[in-house]
């Protein structure tokens, strides 16, 4: 018998009553999925200011709800969108958890109509503190604010949609790891350096293999809704390969860049995640093709994720103290 891997704070709606509100809009927002965009900004203001360049609280703060508000943005309207094309309509304990979107709008939980009309709003603010920071930091923010939103709005909207052409996975390595990393840092040093662009090749590289391993349990489904992703142009092993491939450059960036001590040494606290990436690869070599019992490893990629990107920023906080 297959159970349906949820961590026991997201637990599936009642199947014979209606949730509140609230739960449908916790589920819709995905919140699991955010700090991959919060540790990148932090990463990069704490680099800054490791690196002697004065701290500017309001402005760390702003970077961090910026990047939040416009991942809650697109975490909607790739919802609304991919439901849509008849791509995520999986629901109840035919979906896995981590991947085929919240399920809200299969499930009747939430209208479409207000998805977008919030998604619009998180942006509107996203804007707002763009334009703020813009003003009191430089042009370059400007810069960095447009791509990153640009990039979250096109990744489903037609007539781009670029997530649905192939080069999804790499607009994410993108904009998860250099443009959050270096824009955060950008806003405290008002100048850029090579060593946060080396420290964002891995949260980059770990996004990457976020959403490919996401991409795994929805091959079929993206299939036929003609979302052609990595995984289902090329396959199921294929995208096993790349996850794998994405991991490992992660990890060898940590290793050589502590090493070599082009970044802090201290990053090599980051190896700590390394039994939950071997736990995922197993998991998803046992269960390539089944949906479900793949969850398990989604999560431990998001855990991996999580602990690797925040142990790089606590390496960068015990180099600022000690300098």
């Amino acid at each position: 018998m297959r159970l349906r891997t949820e961590p026991s704070w997201a637990s599936a709606a009642p199947r014979k009553s209606r949730p509140p509100a609230w739960v449908a809009w916790r589920r819709a927002l995905r919140l699991y999925f955010v700090l991959p965009s919060i540790l990148p900004a932090l990463l990069g203001g704490v680099m800054a200011w490791a690196a002697g360049h004065p701290f500017h609280p309001l402005h760390f703060a702003l970077v961090a709800a910026g990047v939040t508000l416009n991942h809650l943005g697109l975490n909607l309207a790739d919802d609304v969108l991919d439901f849509r094309h008849a791509v995520d309509l999986q629901t109840g304990d035919e979906k896995n958890f981590f991947a085929g979107g919240s399920g809200v709008l299969p499930e009747g939980l939430l209208k479409e109509t207000h998805m977008l009309r919030a998604a619009g709003a998180f942006f509107a603010a996203t804007a707002l503190i763009g334009a703020y920071l813009t003003w009191a930091c430089g042009w370059p923010v400007l810069a960095f604010g447009l791509f990153g939103m640009a990039s979250s709005i096109f990744y489903t909207v037609p007539p781009v949609r670029f997530g649905y052409r192939g080069v999804g996975e790499l607009g994410l390595f993108v904009n998860f790891g250099p443009v959050i990393v270096l824009g955060s840092y950008f806003v405290q040093a008002r100048t850029l350096a090579p060593e946060p662009l080396i420290a964002s090749l891995v949260p980059g590289l770990l996004m990457w293999s976020m959403i490919i391993i996401n991409e795994i349990p929805d091959y079929e489904a993206d299939r036929r809704g003609g979302k052609w992703n990595l995984v289902a142009r090329f396959g199921r092993q294929t995208g096993a390969r790349l996850y794998g491939a994405g991991l490992a450059a992660a990890y060898g960036i940590l290793v050589v860049a502590g090493a070599t001590r082009r970044l802090s040494p201290f990053i090599l606290l980051g190896l700590v995640s390394l039994p939950l990436a071997a736990k995922s690869l197993l998991v998803l070599r046992r269960h390539l093709t089944d949906p479900l019992a793949l969850a398990p490893a989604n999560l431990a990629m998001i855990q991996v994720h999580n602990l690797t990107v925040g142990a790089l920023v606590v390496a960068y906080l015990i180099e600022g103290f000690r300098s």
